[in-house]
């Protein structure tokens, strides 16, 4: 069986760690800071400062920085109209949604309403409230205005929850509250249990009357210190030690543990070594992974998570895992792996919203199912509420779970100065561009009279060497002039513009951009034909033409069987550019050119091909009539001559 221990680090005033380790690997950590103590589980007196119909919530002003969120199906039914309103509700019977009137029926501004805080505000958001208020005490909860007694949900033991509803059936709780029984009361008497909803029906009657007293919204109820509510909340059985290394925190579990469990009292221990708790038994090495992009998988594949405000994202990769002979099992293995480290991550991060995961696909439905009862067998213990959805064809795995804090990243971490927690920032010569852009805008106003620039060294570098020609030229033509600074405290991207007038004063470029209809005129074409010719004769034909005469190739005429002769189709393999280099040379031998023209035909189309004419015989073409086969003679062209087309009227003449 796994060992269990829970650790406790705890500095008075300023931070207190706690956690919860499986054969000294960690499970799961909590953390809180004397800078930002929890709220969660704190009950206010409210007052009602708007209310939106169109996401049927109400804005709650309870005393703290940013308003608290109540959403209609956390309102209770003793603030419906009148005509539906219910003093109490069941236990594990809330009212469905579609049931509940408007919220513009059930509130209006400027109520006063009792509330408790469900979850810290994440980023710019705050609070989420609830009016349906719980106390938690050692064995019981008490839920004010409810009916009815409860046993939790995470007692799974059917013995167990057997025994506990006959103890609960002797109870008799008072009127108007409703309780829950907690896994802490397993084995406890009747007697104890009785104590507890006494201890909490006093608590109750202590914040009632602060209510009455307080004129203004307040804090009516606070929770206790993390390591109470840790041992209360999160302790079992299981647990084998309790080590904490504060001496005053060592007492109060003590005491706590005295009370709620009196046989685990012994299993606190006081840490009393000068090496520091989390460090001698490993850790903060393991907390240092939590915070990392990438985890690595033990058969060698890892985890890609990346999270924002309301997603997280995790990519499964097999990386280095080559054990299994086929992909199938390769990928089922894999996923196995990351169904647990994925289950734990989210724990021990404590991310929250909607889950993508995006696992290695597989082709066998029952590897699929595998992969999802896995999934819900690690969440069960789960403090948080979980859903998970079926795998898609496509691999994804959906799920969402219940954002109890901010997480440990938030809770650790602030955004970077530099990129404002985007992870990039534009590069050094996006920003000198961008700079230049900016000058050219800022000096075109005719209120300006010179410009103080800040930027940052690397942009300033750039600027005042690779751009100076560029930035003297907008000086000239504006006739202002540019003052450069440098900040090096600033990040790459940073651009400060100050435009002043001639006495001196700020001139706000950004709202004196032009208006009405811009000026435009009408751009005249180019001939395109112009241009190839000119670059062609710049880019090489003068070189061609000179080594033309001792590259000219012959040129293979074939004699035809009524003795004429034509050119074939030659297939030339120059470039497009080399032709248009041999069309200029054409033309310029055409006009320094006196000969007449050579006796060799250019090649015609069918429709200007004139009737071929006999031609005398000669003693080569005597030796060819006697032969039955074709022979090819090959002709010489002129130097000159040798790749010129001929018109109508020469080969006519």
């Amino acid at each position: 069986m796994a060992k269990r221990e829970m650790l406790i680090n705890c500095v008075p005033g300023e931070e207190c760690r706690i956690a919860i380790t499986e054969d000294n690997k960690i499970e799961e950590i909590y953390q809180e800071r004397a800078s930002a103590e929890s709220h969660v589980g704190n009950i206010y007196k409210g007052r009602v400062v708007n209310i939106e119909p169109a996401i049927q919530a109400a804005f709650i002003q309870f005393g703290l920085e940013r308003n608290g969120f109540l959403h209609i199906t956390d309102l209770h039914p003793k603030h419906f109209p009148s005509q539906i309103r219910e003093d109490s509700e069941r236990i594990g019977h809330k009212t469905p949604r579609h049931n509940r009137p408007p919220i513009q029926n059930c509130l209006r501004r400027g109520q006063e309403i009792l509330v408790q805080i469900l979850k810290e505000g994440v980023g710019t958001k705050g609070p989420t409230l609830t009016s349906y208020l719980s106390i938690p005490g050692r064995f019981l909860v008490m839920m004010p205005d409810m009916e009815q007694l409860g046993i939790s949900r995470k007692v799974e033991d059917e013995d167990a929850r057997r025994e506990m509803r006959k103890i609960i059936a002797q109870l008799d709780p008072p009127k108007g509250f409703g309780f829950i029984v907690r896994t802490a009361s397993s084995g406890q008497t009747k007697t104890e249990l009785k104590r507890d909803m006494a201890y909490l029906h006093r608590l109750w009657s202590v914040i009632d009357k602060r209510q009455q007293e307080t004129p203004d919204v307040g804090e009516l109820y606070a929770e206790t210190d993390l390591v109470i509510r840790t041992i209360r909340d999160v302790y079992t059985s299981d647990i084998e030690r309790v080590i904490v290394d504060d001496p005053a925190a060592a007492k109060r579990a003590k005491g706590f543990l005295g009370i709620a469990n009196p046989r685990s009292a012994s299993k606190v221990l006081l840490y009393k070594e000068a090496v520091p708790l989390f460090r001698r038994f490993g850790i903060e090495k393991q907390i240092d992974c939590i915070n990392q992009r990438i985890v690595e998988l033990p058969s060698g594949g890892s985890l890609v998570i990346d999270s924002t405000e309301a997603v997280v994202t995790i990519d499964v990769n097999s990386g280095k895992m080559r054990n299994s002979r086929d992909a199938e099992t390769t990928a089922y293995k894999a996923n196995l792996e990351a169904a647990d480290e994925i289950c734990r991550q989210l724990r021990l991060r404590d991310l929250g919203g909607v889950i993508i995961n995006d696992l290695i696909d597989m082709v066998q439905a029952k590897h699929r199912h595998d992969i999802e009862q896995q999934f819900r067998k690690n969440l069960k213990d789960d403090r948080a509420r979980t859903r998970i959805a079926a795998i898609s064809p496509f691999g994804i795995l959906e799920m969402t779970r219940q954002r109890m804090r901010p997480s440990l990243h938030k809770s650790t971490f602030t955004d970077c100065p530099q990129c404002q927690g985007n992870g990039t920032v534009k590069s050094t010569e996006s920003v000198v561009l961008e700079v230049m852009r900016r000058l050219s805008s800022a000096m075109h106003d005719t209120n300006v009279d010179h410009v103080d620039l800040t930027i940052s060294p690397d942009a300033a570098f750039q600027l005042l060497n690779r751009k100076r020609s560029n930035l003297v030229d907008i000086e000239k033509q504006y006739g202002k002039s540019v003052m450069v600074r440098v900040n090096g405290q600033r990040p790459v991207d940073y651009i400060e513009l100050a435009a002043y007038d001639v006495r001196g004063g700020t001139v706000d470029t950004d709202i004196s951009t032009p208006t009405g209809n811009p000026q435009l005129e009408a751009v005249e074409s180019v001939d395109l034909t112009k241009m190839f010719e000119h670059h062609d004769e710049t880019a090489g034909g003068d070189n061609t033409a000179s080594s033309a005469p001792e590259t000219t190739a012959p040129t293979t005429v074939e004699t035809a069987g009524d003795g004429n002769t034509d050119p074939p189709v030659k297939k030339s393999k120059t470039r497009r550019s080399r032709r248009g280099g041999r069309r200029v040379r054409r033309k310029r031998e055409n006009q320094s050119s006196d000969q007449p023209a050579t006796q060799q035909k250019p090649a015609m189309t069918t429709d200007d091909k004139p009737k071929p004419k006999p031609k005398p015989k000669d003693s080569s073409s005597a030796s060819s009539s006697s032969q039955d086969k074709k022979p090819s003679i090959t002709t010489v062209a002129p130097k000159a001559q040798a790749n010129r087309g001929y018109t109508n009227a020469e080969k006519s003449s």
